[in-house]
């Protein structure tokens, strides 16, 4: 049994795409998925299946959404190693007296190549910075994600991938859900 953590791109935001947690479980459950578990309403999902192929669990949660909810969500799969590379490789981590509030991940569905950086163009996004690893881009925000353009729609339409953004807190309770399972 392999356990994925799904993150859904753009739900309950704004009043769109709204989902109840709970309906989303039920919903997986239903299909196959064990253990189902959701950490807050912005669509962090963990599911156990037999199934080792990230993308194939992505489609099928993707699929399910939209057959039970009508809504067509980005998914990006991402594993356990994925969350303790941010810990091990974020390079705003290193940095004396980094205020952790204003950093970011964005998990993106593709590996992506150390010069994609150059396609992202970060200079003119001052003083935000942004550092690639693999399918991971660690962002720190100067002032906050909020009040910038380098945004998930930004990265998307650069990189030419699936992107979904988290803040370092949620990043840190989701390796701890992980390590419990």
């Amino acid at each position: 049994m392999t356990t994925h953590l799904a993150l859904l791109r753009g739900i309950n935001v704004s009043g769109h795409n709204m989902m109840k947690m709970e309906a989303l479980k039920a919903t997986l459950e239903a299909i196959g998925f064990q253990n189902v578990q959701t950490y807050i309403q912005s669509g962090n999902v963990f599911v156990d299946t037999d199934e080792e192929n990230a993308s194939a669990v992505g489609f099928k949660i993707k699929h399910e959404i939209f057959k039970a909810f009508g809504h067509e969500v980005p998914i990006v799969v991402i594993s356990k190693n994925d969350l303790e590379a941010c810990f091990k490789n974020n390079p705003f981590l290193k940095e004396k007296d980094v205020d952790e509030k204003k950093l970011y991940v964005a998990f993106v569905s593709t590996t992506l190549k150390s010069d994609a950086i150059n396609d992202l163009k970060i200079s003119q996004f001052k003083p935000d910075e942004a550092s690639i690893d693999g399918n991971k881009i660690y962002i720190k925000y100067a002032v906050g994600a909020g009040k910038t353009r380098f945004d998930q729609k930004y990265i998307e339409k650069k990189l030419n991938v699936v992107a979904t953004i988290r803040n370092w807190n949620t990043v840190t309770q989701l390796l701890k859900i992980y390590e419990e399972k």
